[in-house]
């Protein structure tokens, strides 16, 4: 693992965590919902930040694994890197960082997480880190607005996003749906939640058998089925 293993992650605050994601994610924009926010530092510097927080459609959600309290789960919603940190670094903080929370809130008992497989990749990093991969589904969140800028659709048709359109729910007339694919990715903390799953865990070569692998915003020549080759 070399030099991953000097790698030190620690709470930090929304305001350094924020400021790191607007400038290293590729959506270039927050989760405003965030309220957990870990920092991978090496050799002194901010490298990385992972931000947890409750997920938008909670209602939806809590229901994928039987018995969870309101607070007994938490989004990954934002993995952002630079490119100074060693190879296999993402998957060591994403680790250590699902540790700090089994330590300090033990009513947190799984995590989910879903990867862009529309703008960025196929969740390399959560399966290297023990995640399930639980729905590949085509994308029905991410829009392209007239203006050109990306958004998630929710943004239009949840909660308090509404009132920037004087109350009234609707995606903006021109906007597109980018095609391409959304894939869900749930994380055990608990390790007995797994038996209360509602729904299947899917095998990872389900990925190339829908034709759903990503890498970098693009999809790769060659599919590679064995996780070893780690596409992101």
């Amino acid at each position: 693992m070399g030099r991953a293993k000097e790698i030190r992650v620690k709470v930090i605050p929304s305001k350094i965590a924020n400021a790191f994601v607007k400038k290293h994610h590729y959506s270039g924009k927050v989760v405003p919902n965030s309220t957990l926010h870990f920092g991978a530092f090496l050799d002194g510097q901010l490298h990385g930040v992972l931000s947890y927080g409750p997920s938008f459609d909670k209602r939806r959600i809590v229901g994928l694994v039987e018995d969870t309290e309101w607070n007994g789960f938490i989004e990954l919603n934002r993995a952002a890197f630079d490119s100074y940190l060693p190879k296999n670094s993402e998957s060591r903080c994403i680790s250590i960082s699902l540790k700090l929370i089994k330590m300090n809130a033990p009513q947190i008992k799984w995590v989910i997480s879903f990867a862009d497989g529309t703008q960025c990749g196929d969740g390399t990093i959560y399966r290297a880190s023990g995640f399930y991969l639980t729905q590949i589904k085509e994308n029905s969140s991410m829009i392209k607005l007239p203006s050109g800028e990306i958004v998630a659709s929710m943004t239009y048709t949840k909660g308090k996003h509404i009132l920037k359109q004087g109350g009234r729910a609707g995606i903006p007339l021109g906007s597109k749906k980018l095609a391409g694919w959304q894939l869900r990715y749930i994380y055990f903390i608990d390790k007995s939640c797994k038996e209360k799953l509602t729904c299947p865990i899917l095998p990872f070569s389900k990925i190339d058998d829908m034709n759903a692998r990503m890498y970098k915003g693009e999809k790769p020549r060659q599919l590679v089925s064995k996780e070893t080759h780690f596409l992101r």
